[in-house]
């Protein structure tokens, strides 16, 4: 903590407005006690902001936690109320959420800083966990221990430390903090890597975060690098949201993707979570294919459309009936994917367990159909897919591209993220088919 300390009073001015986003855990605790230390010794205006997400009974009472140590400690406390996540991501659509009621703390308080808990851990866990669902260069990189959002920058002083040395620095110096018991449920990602990754990791280097810490860094210098040299490009070969491709594809692949990725950039703004690798790939297949006039789909009820020389993203307005046969991987038209898998721990309706002596093989999956009906696991009688997708508050632009698991007999198997039938096993039965939609 002492290396964070040093590091926070070279970098933040005397008298500055210093944000600190502050949950009440035992990681911003830390952070929080740090920069009490701090403006003791040289003087700060601090502002502490608390979100609660609205997701857990105890939220409120953390709120008090948190509120009660910024009036002990003479501490402006600044709260926003998450009261509905729209989106299906739900921990992105969290994060922009957040990052713009910083963005009005910062314009509020004419704040140049704003920091955050993060630690070693955390760094290891996101870049793990994007090396395994696919990012960009920048990505795979995580996150940076100073970065620049608008007129402010992001410090995450706390990047060298890990989990267990926060919790040592809390406990010799009895700062209380409250505990998030969903951090510990393995239905979420994070939590997964956090219980059964990092250990074996650290058991194989103690000092592995500093590993992932350089690793990070270094990726971030070639993406640096990169990103200049887009920069004197970029207006050469993306003229007004259109692509041209004869322009574009003198330049090697990986000037290609980052100009790719510059477009969905441009093109989704704050929904860029919806976007990952894949995506990138599907339009890179289509800039190279050898028909002038092609198109994917994509998330969000998007199509990216060749025609010729020019490639465009747009509203789909129309969208063509599909049917598939299910093998391996198969990339949907919504810019998703149903792959088959061996075995996952995952149990929610993003994973179906299948036996073969229920269905009739070989599986498909399809565009709906008038008068599509499924039955639906736990419930009596079938139910209309209409009302599946009215209950499940899909929009209608995504109707028409949702995808739909059949059987050769055209049984409605499965309804991907939405609702499985009744022919899904139980984690705990034998199958011999696993599918995975993401």
């Amino acid at each position: 903590m002492d290396e964070a300390y040093s590091f926070l009073v070279n970098k933040i001015g005397i008298s500055d407005s210093v944000i600190v986003a502050c949950s009440g855990g035992p990681d911003s605790m830390a952070l929080l006690s740090l920069i009490v230390r701090i403006k003791n010794d040289i003087g700060l205006n601090v502002i502490v902001a608390h979100v609660n997400h609205g997701v857990r009974v105890e939220s409120e009472s953390e709120k008090d936690f948190v509120h009660d140590y910024c009036m002990s400690h003479d501490l402006i406390f600044e709260y926003m109320k998450i009261d509905e996540i729209s989106s299906d991501n739900f921990e992105c659509e969290a994060r922009n959420l957040r990052y713009s009621f910083f963005d009005r703390l910062a314009l509020k308080y004419n704040c140049r800083y704003v920091l955050t808990a993060h630690h070693g851990d955390d760094l290891m866990e996101t870049i793990l966990m994007r090396i395994v669902r696919g990012s960009s260069l920048k990505g795979y990189s995580g996150f940076s221990r100073v970065s620049s959002r608008g007129s402010y920058m992001i410090i995450r002083p706390l990047i060298h430390m890990t989990k267990d040395e926060i919790l040592d620095y809390d406990r010799n110096n009895d700062i209380s903090y409250v505990v998030d018991k969903t951090n510990f449920l393995d239905v979420h990602t994070r939590n997964r890597y956090r219980k059964y990754v990092l250990p074996d990791l650290k058991h194989e280097d103690i000092n592995v975060h500093d590993r992932f810490l350089k690793f990070s860094e270094t990726l971030s210098l070639y993406n640096n690098f990169v990103d200049r040299y887009v920069d004197s490009i970029i207006d050469s070969v993306f003229i007004d949201g259109i692509l041209h491709i004869s322009k574009l594809l003198e330049y090697d692949r990986l000037v290609i993707l980052r100009v790719i990725n510059r477009m969905f950039d441009s093109y989704y703004g704050d929904s860029i979570y919806l976007i990952n690798d894949k995506h990138v790939d599907l339009v890179y297949s289509v800039l190279f294919s050898s028909h002038p006039n092609s198109f994917v789909y994509l998330p969000g009820g998007v199509r990216g459309v060749r025609s010729y020389d020019l490639f465009r993203l747009m509203v789909c307005e129309n969208v063509l009936p599909y049917d598939i046969e299910l093998s391996g991987n198969v990339v949907l038209p919504n810019g998703k994917s149903i792959q088959m898998v061996k075995k996952t721990s995952v149990n929610d309706n993003n994973v179906i367990r299948l036996s073969s002596t229920d269905v009739v093989l070989p599986l498909r999956v399809r565009s709906r159909l008038s008068g599509d009906r499924m039955f639906v696991k736990g419930m009596d009688g079938s139910r209309k897919l209409k009302d599946i997708f009215i209950d499940c508050k899909v929009p209608a632009f995504d109707r028409d591209v949702w995808p739909i698991v059949v059987d050769s007999c055209d049984n409605i198997v499965w309804v991907p993220g939405l609702k499985k039938s009744k022919f899904d096993r139980n984690i705990d039965e034998n199958c011999d088919i696993i599918l995975r939609y993401y």
